[in-house]
């Protein structure tokens, strides 16, 4: 993926952008007004793949290739499972926390974002997890700047999760977005200020804090796509797409 194209998105193409992320955000909050115990993955996907389909959008992760075709529209992913959780029938617990991701595409533009909530109540531990993970989206989001560089961007996530002694892993990054879910650049959430490519004004990045309690390594399960904190720790993930200008960034899969 570190090979791919980036693409310079201009205002026209920036408003479609726009329309896509508001679908987007529209259907992960229904989701999330779902998020109870004793509610499967799978019911969870079924609502966001309607209303994506109902709003005139298509799913953008369904049939995604990877090791096999993606079978769902969103990825769910549960406690340990920090990203790629394939919907099924799992049943949400009191006090799991889980991660919710979702793509759609409108008129040939992909909307990428994710939030991880509690399910009923979790412990003050996971909810601080939750804190962190999503102020450090937007700390990211806030050095989304023409004329900073990645470095800026992905340095600042690092060092406001670890001054938690929280984790980012190192294998999976933000990443550019556009027509195609996955451009250029790429915007790890380690890294060093002042390096990497500067940011210009049509950069459109799904920029995606990654967060584990306990390490900061991975590992994949057998169904080739979940991908789960090695130690089997507690992890959240929080994503925008969001579109670099001459001012402040946008945030494009905002209601």
């Amino acid at each position: 993926m570190g090979d791919r194209p980036i693409v310079i998105k201009n205002p026209p193409e920036i408003d479609l952008m726009r329309a896509a992320g508001r679908i987007n955000a529209m259907v992960l909050q229904e989701v999330g007004k779902m998020v109870r115990p004793g509610i499967t993955t799978q019911e969870l996907d079924s609502a966001a793949e309607e209303l994506i389909l109902q709003n005139g959008g298509i799913p953008a992760f369904k049939n995604y290739p990877g090791p096999y075709p993606y079978p769902a529209t969103l990825t769910v992913s549960v406690n340990e499972e920090l990203v790629h959780g394939i919907p099924g029938k799992r049943i949400l617990k009191e006090g799991d926390i889980v991660s919710i991701d979702c793509g759609t595409i409108l008129d040939g533009f992909v909307a990428d974002s994710a939030f991880s909530m509690g399910v009923g109540s979790i412990s003050s531990q996971a909810q601080l997890l939750l804190d962190v993970t999503e102020k450090a989206l937007y700390k990211g989001i806030e050095k989304m700047r023409a004329g900073n560089r990645v470095g800026d961007v992905s340095a600042t996530i690092q060092n406001y999760v670890e001054g938690f002694n929280f984790h980012v892993p190192r294998e999976y990054t933000g990443h550019g977005v556009g027509r195609n879910m996955h451009e250029g650049p790429l915007v790890p959430n380690f890294g060093v200020s002042g390096r990497g490519i500067p940011l210009r004004p049509g950069f459109t990045v799904a920029l995606e804090p990654m967060v584990m309690i306990g390490t900061h390594r991975t590992r994949v399960l057998e169904d080739q796509w979940t991908v789960i904190s090695a130690d089997r720790s507690l992890t959240a993930h929080f994503e925008h797409s969001v579109a670099v200008t001459e001012g402040e960034p946008i945030i494009l899969t905002a209601i």
